[in-house]
């Protein structure tokens, strides 16, 4: 393990260590004590706020009971003494990262050690090799830690892949489903389908697609008729899914999936990216496909769009305007990043988001998201 991030313990009186796995590239905890089932919830919130890993050795459905009760106990809302005063939607959007970052700090330190074939040797333990397999690849035959929330986000992102997720631009049912990997953000907000697989199409010899994710849109764009699209992406995960999912629909010999950073070499007369909507910072690789810091692909599509449009050709942005409610960009700056870009706007349409949070009052960004639409920009090059 020379080089490699590692969790220390001490354990029957013997030194211990095993490698370290995060998602998100967090350090493992510096301090780490064994936990059984008789540790409380309480106590497990204290040592937890404290920065103490808890390395559990007891039941694992026991242990499963206990992170939700300290998910629990980090969702109190603290007691207010009155009307809370008016917060700006910017800072509330803040708040809420940091509520969240902190949420999971806490849901972190509970802790799970893998054998070298991804077995945990723990009553009751399920059997998550299959899904370990999955996310990180065949085991190599050391030992790992982790968090348990992060082994069961493996579980529910197994489960998702198997099943799958149902798009009606895709045609009828069984095969319309998209199947996204551990790691791949799942297309399960419609409407922004819904856009692309009604807008009219300028030409159906080619068309890219920047930042494909599962490839659902070049999936759409094909089953529109489009000959040839050439799918983009960075992330090898999202490259795989795609593959996977292109291969499946039985599209691959009209989608070609490539590597890329936006843009693949050469013109098309249609190029599509649905970017992630909000300028914020990614706490784990997944939260790239919702937070763009800096804006910084929304603004390199922008940027080099009309040199890789052809003549005539159109741009699609699909944007939701969720950011600007929230007070992290305003519509001026993107008209302006637009025109400074040399390109003008032939058609804008809007859709109604109808996920749950869109009408949950419960949730923390209600304001803005209540006020959420979707668009389609065409764009084209002046």
């Amino acid at each position: 393990m020379t080089g490699a991030t590692v969790v220390e313990w001490v354990e029957q009186g013997q030194a211990r260590s095993a490698r370290w796995r995060s998602e998100g590239g967090n350090l493992p905890p510096r301090r780490v004590q064994l936990a059984q089932d008789t540790l409380t919830a309480d106590a497990a919130y204290r040592l937890a706020g404290d920065g103490t890993g808890m390395l559990w050795r007891g039941d694992f459905q026991n242990a499963r009971q206990l992170l939700q009760a300290l998910a629990r106990r980090a969702d109190r809302k603290p007691r207010l003494a009155g009307k809370p005063a008016p917060v700006l939607p910017a800072d509330a959007f803040h708040r809420h990262r940091m509520k969240q970052g902190q949420r999971a700090r806490i849901l972190s330190m509970l802790l799970v050690e893998l054998d070298g074939s991804y077995g945990i040797g723990l009553r009751r333990a399920p059997d998550l090799r299959a899904a370990c397999t999955e996310a990180w690849g065949p085991a190599d035959g050391q030992s790992w830690v982790a968090s348990l929330r992060e082994l069961l986000g493996l579980v529910g992102a197994h489960e998702w892949r198997k099943k799958g997720v149902a798009i009606a631009a895709l045609g009828s049912p069984p095969n319309n489903r998209i199947h996204a990997h551990y790691g791949v953000f799942s297309p399960v907000r419609g409407e922004y389908i819904e856009l692309v697989a009604r807008a009219p199409l300028p030409a159906t010899s080619l068309a890219f697609d920047i930042g494909t994710g599962t490839g659902v849109l070049a999936a759409v764009l094909a089953g529109r008729g489009v000959q040839h699209v050439i799918a983009t992406d960075q992330d090898p995960r999202a490259l795989a899914c795609a593959r996977d999912n292109v291969s499946r629909l039985g599209l691959a010999d009209r989608v070609e999936v490539v590597r890329a950073d936006l843009f693949p070499q050469g013109q098309a007369p249609l190029i599509v990216c649905n970017p992630p909507w909000v300028p914020g910072r990614p706490s784990s690789p997944i939260e790239h496909a919702v937070y763009d810091e800096g804006s910084r692909m929304l603004q390199g599509f922008l940027a080099g769009l009309a040199g890789h449009l052809a003549p005539g050709g159109e741009g699609w942005l699909i944007l939701s305007d969720l950011a600007e409610h929230l007070g992290l960009r305003t519509r001026e700056e993107l008209t302006a990043w637009i025109a400074n870009a040399g390109l003008k706007v032939l058609a804008h349409t809007e859709v109604r988001p109808s996920h749950p949070k869109a009408s949950d009052p419960e949730d923390p960004l209600h304001a803005a998201r209540s006020k959420e639409l979707t668009g389609l920009w065409r764009l084209t090059a002046c």
